[in-house]
């Protein structure tokens, strides 16, 4: 145990005191079956790793759909890198989702692709001044970045669990996003791989500088790449603090997460 809490502590980065990256106020959003998110508020700041909890139904998922625009709240405003998401036309929304990563639980990769292929794809689709000696060396990098560069020539289908969601990483760092969404970054890993791309998550955010909002129902992730914790109960924010605060609260409602 205190092996790894000094682990932890190394590789995390210092939380800046500029300006949250990411400022959500009074978010409310609602179905046919009635309120998801009630007057949410959550911040962001430059470097920070935010971990999200809470039960299936909470309204994870659609809180970051908000972050990126996929979903418009009823209420409330959105900033992202200072800027009001909700105000947006189209083409300066998709400018900001450019500084965006996103890694889907299934880390979505093209099938028919190679894994060199799939990192090629978004480099010549938003780059497209590179030249394909600039691309191929940003796509070995990448892929060193997360330890696979000998699989370039591997098909999705040749990859196991954990290499999937590393290329999948490596994909979506290859632009260099500004923050990264990881929605259940550690789903269907067994324990070791799940601890591997968790630390990976850490290690790339004090590389790149990245700030983070980590959804997870895995509470190894959520201590390992936790610098902060929301828990997320019926669309309101119950609580928030480091692991080891919420950990030991008064409130067995929170507690339950941590046993």
């Amino acid at each position: 145990m205190k092996e790894e809490l000094i682990t932890r502590e190394y590789i995390h980065v210092a939380v800046s005191s500029d300006p949250p990256v990411i400022e959500m106020k009074g978010i409310r959003k609602s179905y046919d079956n009635g309120l998801v998110l009630k007057d949410v508020e959550i911040s962001v700041r430059k470097g920070e790793n935010l971990v999200v909890l809470g039960k299936s139904g909470s309204g994870k998922s659609v809180l970051i759909k908000c972050i990126v625009g996929l979903v418009i709240p009823d209420a409330g405003e959105v900033r992202v890198l200072g800027e009001n998401i909700l105000e947006l036309n189209e083409k300066q929304l998709n400018e900001i989702r450019l500084k965006i990563g996103f890694l889907f639980q299934n880390a979505a990769l093209y099938d028919s692709m190679t894994v060199g292929e799939n990192l090629h794809f978004p480099l010549k689709n938003h780059f497209n001044n590179l030249t394909e000696v600039e691309i191929e060396k940003k796509i070995y990098e990448g892929l060193d970045d997360v330890g696979l560069k000998d699989s370039i020539y591997k098909m999705p289908s040749e990859l196991s669990g954990g290499m999937t969601k590393r290329i999948g990483l490596a994909r979506t760092l290859i632009l260099k996003p500004e923050i990264m969404l990881y929605d259940e970054p550690t789903t269907g890993l067994d324990t070791a791989t799940a601890k591997e791309i968790s630390e990976l998550i850490v290690s790339l955010q004090k590389k790149n500088k990245i700030s983070s909002i980590i959804i997870t129902h895995d509470m190894a992730c959520a201590k390992i790449t936790a610098d902060r914790i929301v828990i997320l109960k019926d669309g309101v924010i119950e609580t928030e603090g480091s692991y080891d605060e919420l950990a030991a609260s008064d409130n067995e409602w929170v507690r339950m997460f941590f046993t």
